[in-house]
């Protein structure tokens, strides 16, 4: 891009210059040789002007140069400045922040240490009245402990008093030893006592419930013995009604086979039939032939009749 204005600007000058020093002559007589030495003598002028303009763009080219490396390390310096400012801005909120961590922590540690005062006084206060009520217990027992005293000088099997203590305690653990296991024997006996009740109540309830099944079954017992003495009167009754049919029965077959017999014999026919149902089939095929025949005749009987009485007449 400087190249290009550096053009334009050289194009735009050398115009200029035949601008101003090409004025227009009146004298349009003078010979070649004049006029060329005029044209050198302008174009010298224009190289020269040309040379100082380009100078003179050089010299601006090099301050400009020159101020642009100056906005570049300014630039640059205020960069590296804002860098700077920033980074110090960064350790600053961090020096805070971490002032800020400190206060709080230092604030909880306070208020931690508070309670930890509070609850060690609280604990003193604590021990204090511990330390009165155990001065005022010792205070109290001073009376057996010279009561102790007193014991031992007239007791032959004690030397000192740690062994009457330890007698004591022997037998006060004894009593709660003998005091414990008669507690037990005592819970023994009441369970003991309660399954003997609980056995007892389980084993009447048991007869109860067998004299319940006994009643029951002597009920039933009652009730089959009289539904017996039905069903064999009832069985009696069907052994007769039984023998009655079967003598009916008897009586059926014997004339079913007596007319069975006029049948065949009617129709000429020896054929033996044993079975009562066929037979009482065949005898009511020839009852229908009989019929239909039977009927038939009257019919031709009735026909003959008004046959007769019309030719009478």
């Amino acid at each position: 891009m400087g190249s290009v204005s550096l053009e334009e600007y050289f194009r735009t000058t050398f115009e200029d210059k035949l601008l101003v020093k090409m004025p227009e002559r009146e004298d349009d007589h003078l010979t070649p040789a004049t006029r060329l030495l005029e044209k050198r003598r302008e174009m010298a002028e224009v190289e020269q002007a040309l040379a100082a303009q380009k100078e003179e763009f050089q010299m601006k080219m090099e301050s400009l140069q020159q101020r642009r490396e100056e906005l570049e390390r300014k630039e640059y310096q205020l960069k590296e400045s804002l860098l700077k400012f920033d980074k110090f801005l960064k350790e600053n909120d961090s020096k805070r922040a971490r002032a800020v961590k400190k206060a709080h922590d230092e604030r909880d540690l306070k208020k931690t240490k508070v309670k930890e005062i509070g609850r060690l006084l609280e604990e003193k206060r604590e021990l204090e009245l511990t330390r009165d009520k155990l001065a005022n217990k010792l205070s109290k027992h001073t009376i057996f402990h010279k009561y102790l005293e007193k014991v031992l000088e007239t007791a032959d099997e004690f030397h000192e008093i740690r062994e009457i203590i330890a007698r004591y305690d022997t037998l006060v653990a004894t009593h709660e030893d003998l005091i414990e296991k008669d507690h037990e024997n005592q819970e023994a006996v009441e369970a003991q006592r309660t399954r003997i009740h609980k056995f007892t109540e389980d084993k009447n309830n048991e007869i109860l419930h067998y004299n319940n099944m006994l009643a029951n079954l002597q009920t039933r017992l009652d009730k089959a013995q009289s539904a017996a003495v039905k069903w064999e009167s009832v069985w009696t009754h069907i052994k007769n009604t039984a023998a009655k049919k079967t003598l009916l029965l008897g009586r059926i077959k014997m004339a079913t086979h007596n007319l069975f017999m006029l049948v065949n014999r009617h129709l000429k026919q020896q054929q033996l039939v044993e079975d009562t149902t066929e037979q009482l089939s065949k005898i009511q095929v020839f009852i229908m032939d009989l019929t239909q025949i039977t009927q038939e005749i009257k019919r031709a009987e009735t026909l003959g009749t008004s046959v007769g009485g019309g030719s009478s007449s």
